[in-house]
């Protein structure tokens, strides 16, 4: 069974949050959805829910629109002609810069969780 997630917890996750108050910026993904066919999520009384893959597309759009300053148009090429399996061993391609950026975000949690651990050590449960 695969899990859903909310558009305001998808926004959330992608950090697209408002500055000042931290509301998720949910008018976001509602245009990506418009302009990118690979965005499909599931609709149940109106409200969105995205899956795992979905999350991961949304993720590669949002990396190459902010970090890569690529054009919605742009980006569009890049999905419609597949170059994200063509390019997957090469080093310096789209996708490997992608892996390498989730690679590090995923390193500096765990090495948080890690200094959490030696900080306060493991709860005694006896």
């Amino acid at each position: 069974m695969s899990k859903f997630f909310t558009i305001s917890e998808v926004s959330k996750l992608l950090k697209l949050t408002d500055r000042l108050n931290n509301k998720p910026l949910n008018h976001i993904l509602r245009y990506w959805e418009k302009e990118f066919k690979q965005i499909k999520p599931k609709r149940v009384n109106s409200r969105r829910y995205y899956s795992l893959e979905q999350i991961e597309n949304i993720k590669l759009i949002a990396f190459l629109l902010k970090d890569k300053g690529m054009t919605i148009n742009g980006v569009k090429k890049v999905l419609n002609q597949k170059i994200n399996k063509l390019d997957d061993y090469k080093s310096h391609s789209l996708k490997a810069e992608y892996y390498k950026k989730n690679i590090k975000e995923k390193s500096k949690q765990i090495l948080k969780k890690i200094e959490s651990l030696k900080r306060y050590g493991k709860k005694n449960t006896y």
